[in-house]
């Protein structure tokens, strides 16, 4: 049994190995195909192999150097080419195969109406001219003339309608809607209200009478700045005016000019007519706001014959009664005191048409609203505009201007619009235009802040000896702080660190303010140490430095104490001495030097927790927007 099955393998196997004979030959299929050829393919794998590879995989992974890509994916085609990003001149085509077009012919549109704008050339007009002329000697020669002056006026026109001039290099006739917007935009004006006339771009185009201009010559005022370059024009169209503009921007003559050209149309005061009231008022918030306004006023009105008399507090009645006895054009008044005045029969106002409230916010925060309100009230019915249409006709409203039945003239300026002074203009003001200079709120550009935290009084003294000594600030300088007391304080430590100074605060005599003042404008002192009661309206010339040595308890009084400083144009520097007990001014005070260009706010400012959000205790500028009246900042010097 076992030899059967060793001769069965054996058999078996010497089958498999043994070759086919030679003489035989190779089956074919029914389909007709070699069996040789199938031989010749690859053979299968048997289920073993198979079964075997597959553990092999599973446990020790495939064969890394075996690729999984057939032959046939791994064949390269050889005609295939490498794309060249880079390329020859020669191998560009796009331009047309034909060298006909290769120099195409423009369209000869050029000189031949609007289509591609008039030539230059002036040879056809002329060589047109003299053909005309040839031909005919009399009427040919002055159609020849006719042509020629008519292609002068069209180059006179194109020139002035070209967009690429300035408005500074353009005349008067020629300036249009687009030069005025950017005129406008350069001098940061905006206007509203019906037909508001085009603002002046220089004293010659200001229509002003030429005596006037004169004096304006002599004074010094080469430029109008821009409140005077918009509200003149305005104003001598009789227009009612609302002029809100930063502090420091020329705001007194924008008013005093026009008001001494609607004087000089009204007969002039003789031995009758003088004892029935001046022809103008104006009313400011302080005494020496007024004075300096009088002061300002006298440089014009004197050469053209006009007086000018202040009627403020601390002087006698028996003294300014004494000032109105040959009469007045002009009166320049506290509110206070000028009621006084009319309710003790001292002065009337039986023939004022003009009227003029500088610092009208101002005057509603120190408590003169009701004075205001009866000042208005007591001045004549009979000439007040009608509150139509025609009080925005220049040509209505100019109508009776000089004669018995003139209309008045109301003008009020301010640096902010509470409630308070919108109320009364309302009231009082029919139709008016108002301009708007710069941003309300704001600091002038020329001035550049500076905010230190200097925490207790001993290190801001310190501080303030080094500011003063290190010799960058040239007198005068205005050092301000919160309360009347501190005033005497402050100025013996100046005083001790070698400079002279003076104070000025609401316990001093009218004589002895007006002292310091005075001392201060003419040189002889050194540094001037206020309360706010110097922060609003006086002008002491080229202050180069304003120090707050307290912060001011809200954001429009320390904008009207660094107004002190930038005027006219000039550069200044304010530093301002900040601690943690002007918590509720901080973040207004961040906001403002963000807008500002020249300033830049200090880390610790930034930082700090009460800057991050505004005051809710409103003791901040939202007092004074909400109710009209400010916080301590100007009561806190009276």
């Amino acid at each position: 049994m076992r030899n059967g099955q060793q001769n069965r393998s054996s058999g078996d196997k010497s089958n498999d190995i043994e070759p086919p004979p030679k003489s035989a030959k190779p089956a074919t299929t029914a389909a007709g195909t070699s069996k040789a050829s199938v031989a010749g393919e690859k053979r299968p794998a048997n289920a073993e192999d198979l079964q075997a590879a597959l553990i092999r995989t599973r446990y020790m992974g495939a064969e890394t150097n075996q690729s999984t890509f057939s032959a046939k994916k791994k064949r390269r085609r050889t005609t295939e080419k490498k794309f060249n990003f880079e390329w020859n001149a020669e191998e560009d085509t796009s331009p047309d195969y034909n060298p006909i077009y290769q120099n195409r012919a423009e369209a000869g549109l050029y000189g031949r109406g609007r289509l591609a704008g008039f030539a230059e050339d002036e040879g056809a007009t002329l060589k047109y001219a003299k053909a005309l002329e040839e031909r005919d000697m009399e009427a040919g020669s002055a159609r020849a003339r006719e042509i020629v002056e008519m292609e002068r006026r069209r180059k006179e026109d194109a020139g002035r309608n070209s967009l690429d001039k300035h408005w500074s290099e353009k005349k008067l006739e020629h300036m249009r809607e687009r030069d005025w917007r950017i005129f406008k935009e350069d001098f940061n004006i905006s206007t509203k209200g019906g037909a508001i006339p085009n603002p002046m771009r220089s004293w010659s185009e200001s229509k002003l009478p030429k005596r006037l201009l004169d004096v304006i010559n002599q004074v010094g005022y080469d430029e109008p700045s821009a409140v005077q370059r918009a509200a003149i024009p305005i104003a001598l169209q009789a227009r009612d005016l609302i002029g809100v503009a930063v502090t420091g921007s020329g705001k007194t003559a924008a008013f005093l000019l026009p008001l001494l050209v609607y004087i000089s149309e009204l007969p002039p005061l003789n031995e009758f007519t003088k004892n029935d009231g001046p022809y103008a008022i104006i009313l400011a918030p302080t005494r020496e706001l007024a004075q300096q306004i009088e002061v300002e006023a006298k440089k014009f009105a004197t050469p053209l014959g006009f007086t000018c008399v202040s009627i403020v507090g601390g002087h006698s009645l028996e003294e300014q009664s004494y000032n109105l006895r040959n009469g007045a054009e002009i009166i320049i008044a506290t509110p206070g005191r000028l009621v006084d005045c009319i309710e003790r029969r001292v002065l009337v106002l039986g023939q004022c048409c003009y009227i003029i409230m500088d610092e009208a916010d101002r005057m509603i925060d120190l408590g003169f609203e009701e004075s205001v309100n009866k000042i208005l009230d007591a001045l004549p019915v009979s000439n007040e505009k009608p509150d139509t249409d025609d009080a925005e006709d220049a040509q209505a409203m100019s109508r009776h201007l000089g004669g018995k039945d003139r209309y008045r003239q109301t003008m009020m300026y301010t640096a902010t619009m509470p409630p308070a002074v919108e109320k009364i203009a309302k009231k009082y003001l029919r139709r008016p235009a108002i301009v708007t200079i710069g941003n309300i709120g704001e600091a002038v550009e020329t001035v550049e802040q500076r905010v230190e935290f200097v925490a207790g009084e001993d290190k801001r003294k310190k501080r303030l000896n080094e500011i003063l000594a290190s010799g960058e600030f040239q007198p005068p300088i205005i050092v301000f702080v919160n309360i009347k007391r501190n005033c005497d304080a402050v100025a013996r430590d100046i005083k001790h660190m070698g400079f002279t100074s003076v104070t000025l605060h609401g316990s001093k005599t009218q004589e002895q303010r007006e002292a310091a003042l005075a001392s201060v404008r003419s040189g002889t002192t050194n540094v001037l140490v206020a309360t706010d009661l110097a922060g609003r309206g006086i002008d002491v010339p080229d202050v180069s430095l304003v120090v707050n040595f307290n912060m001011a308890t809200n954001i429009e009084s320390y904008t009207h104490r660094i107004g002190r400083t930038g005027r006219a144009g000039k550069s200044g520097v304010a530093i301002t001495f900040l601690g943690n007990e002007d918590a509720d001014t901080m973040y207004d005070l961040k906001q403002m030097l963000m807008k500002s260009s020249i300033s830049r706010v200090p880390e610790e400012l930034r930082k700090h927790e009460a800057a991050q959000q505004k005051s809710q205790r409103g003791q901040g500028l939202k007092k004074i927007e909400e109710g009209g009246f400010g916080g301590k900042g100007g009561a806190g010097g009276w």
